[in-house]
């Protein structure tokens, strides 16, 4: 079976630069999840139907696609709404188990497969995934990388950095962190020192246990308080206002 990898990482920090490497390198074979969720409502596939019903015929481009762009701004800062987006694309974690066991089905004992997700860790994906891989830099690293490579103004910037979840609550859950905050040389060869250790251990078999598991148990109380909390508010906005006049 293959070395599976999930990378993770916040916005402007260099994961799909790892990503990159390693597949130039390696020859790895690359799943962004982003991507894969947006096969999923492709048009004539039921989640193209879902969120055409409960967000209007107005996401629907020229070409029949789902307009990311419109869907965004109707979702960006409404978590309630983001929550219907999700339910209408359907069963994304699923689809991410499906990739990941037609990698170890198909795929050579000898190569790399890596599964590059924001929510790898919140959504379960590093469960099924050999290592965990965390791509860190500090604010005011990443600050500058995105104001040039999105050309975005310094608030707009801030306001994307300071909605992300930081490294450093990603970091209990992670076999490895990159900490990007040198030039892309540095990167590289950590990468390479990385893959190289990692490949050995996998190879002959003594990869430690992942993190992923002990950080699961560790944060259960938590992570079900948020979800009942969560639960609570959106039945509560779901609720028709009372008291209305009649």
């Amino acid at each position: 079976m293959p070395l599976v990898l999930g990378v993770t990482g916040s916005i402007a920090t260099g994961k799909s630069y790892l990503c990159q490497y390693i597949v130039e390198k390696y020859g790895a074979v690359h799943g962004d999840a982003d991507k894969l969720v947006h096969r999923m409502y492709d048009p004539g596939k039921p989640g193209w139907d879902r969120i055409v019903a409960e967000f209007g015929q107005e996401v629907v481009d020229a070409d029949g696609m789902i307009d990311r762009k419109v869907i965004g701004s109707k979702v960006f800062g409404n978590p309630e709404r983001m929550r219907a987006l999700t339910r209408a694309i359907g069963d994304i974690g699923g689809e991410m188990h499906r990739v990941i066991d037609e990698w170890r089905a198909t795929l050579p004992k000898d190569q790399i497969a890596i599964l590059e997700a924001v929510n790898l860790i919140e959504a379960g994906y590093s469960a099924w995934c050999d290592n965990t891989w965390l791509v860190g830099a500090d604010y005011d690293i990443s600050l500058p990388r995105l104001m040039n490579r999105n050309n975005f103004s310094e608030a707009e910037a801030r306001q994307r950095l300071d909605a992300a979840r930081k490294w450093q609550d990603r970091a209990p859950a992670s076999d490895r962190i990159f900490m990007n905050n040198g030039t892309l040389e540095d990167l590289q060869r950590e990468i390479e020192t990385v893959v190289d250790e990692t490949q050995a251990q996998f190879r002959a078999g003594t990869l430690a246990p992942i993190r992923y598991t002990q950080w699961f148990e560790d944060t259960r109380e938590e992570r079900e308080a948020l979800a009942k909390a969560a639960a609570e508010k959106a039945a509560a906005q779901a609720k028709p206002e009372s008291g209305a006049a009649s």
